[in-house]
This record gives structure tokens, C-alpha cells and sequence, in this order.
């Protein structure tokens, strides 16, 4: 499940840096009246969000390779061996992923789980700025778009 959402991320943080250089490139932004600025912007910083996001699975897919590497010294396991946590780490039964936020999660047997720090802190802050940021563009030019329908509606006295 992860590598197919590495792969949606990917395809979708390419497709939207694409459509937001696109715009730039065909002098879109000369127009200022149409909300131009709005949609580019929310294409770059949409695709930002994904990019982000997405190297944060690449590195929650890394930990849970590392995770499920068997053999001698596995146990526990490997990701969960966190210094803070020797009490927890010998009950360890198994890992999840939690999407959002984005982390790696270690399960224990009756001792509370806990998330490791494989995760870069600033990997869920920074898709959720983005993607609030990419959200309030594409809203600022929604509203734009209809304010400029409902001019070209209105009948001149």
C-alpha cells in the first residue's frame, strides 16, 4: 500500500509542478484580471506539498523495509530500538503506519505504542502549510472566476 501511494504522490507532485511551469511558461501571469497568479501558485505549491509528502513515505517505506528485515538480531525490532523507550521496546509485537501524520508507529503488548523519529519533523508541518497555502490559492481563484461570471452577467444601464 505504501509504494502505491509513493507512486500516486510522485506522479501527482510531478504533474502539478509541471501544470504550475506550464502556466509560467505561456505568459499566463501577464494577465492579472484573471486569477492567474491564484492558479499557478496553487499548481507550484500543491505539487511542493506532494513532493514533501511523498519523501516522507519514501522514508516511512525505507523503515518499514528495515522493519521487516528477519534473521539474527531482529528482535526487537530494529526501527523500535529507540534509546528513551528500553522499557517499551522489549514488549514490541508489531509496527503500523499512521498517514496522517505521517509516522511509524511501534506496537507494544500492553505497554502503549509509540511512534520513532525516522519521520523528519519537519516533513508533516510543511505538507500541511503547503497544502493549506495551495488550498487558499485555488480557492482565491475560484472566487476570482465566479466574480468575474457574475460581472459578465449583469446587465449594463
Amino acid at each position: 500500500m505504501v509504494l502505491l501511494f509513493i507512486v500516486v504522490g510522485l506522479v501527482t507532485a510531478f504533474g502539478l509542478t509541471g501544470h504550475g511551469l506550464s502556466l509560467l511558461g505561456r505568459g499566463a501571469l501577464r494577465r492579472t484580471g484573471d486569477g492567474a497568479w491564484f492558479r499557478t501558485l496553487a499548481a507550484l505549491l500543491g505539487g511542493a506539498a506532494m513532493a514533501v509528502y511523498t519523501w516522507g513515505m519514501i522514508i516511512v517505506a525505507l523503515t518499514a523495509l528495515s522493519a521487516e528485515d528477519g534473521g539474527a538480531g531482529s528482535s526487537p525490532l530494529i526501527p523500535c530500538r529507540i534509546p528513551a523507550e528500553e522499557e517499551r521496546v522489549q514488549h514490541v509485537v508489531d509496527y503500523r503506519i499512521d498517514y496522517i501524520p505521517l509516522r511509524f508507529v511501534c506496537e507494544t503488548n500492553g505497554h502503549g505504542d509509540y511512534a520513532t523519529d525516522d519521520v523528519p519533523g519537519y516533513i508533516n508541518p510543511a505538507a500541511l502549510t503547503l497544502a493549506l497555502a495551495a488550498g487558499s490559492c485555488a480557492g482565491a481563484a475560484a472566487l476570482g472566476t465566479e466574480r468575474r461570471a457574475r460581472a459578465a452577467q449583469k446587465p449594463r444601464e
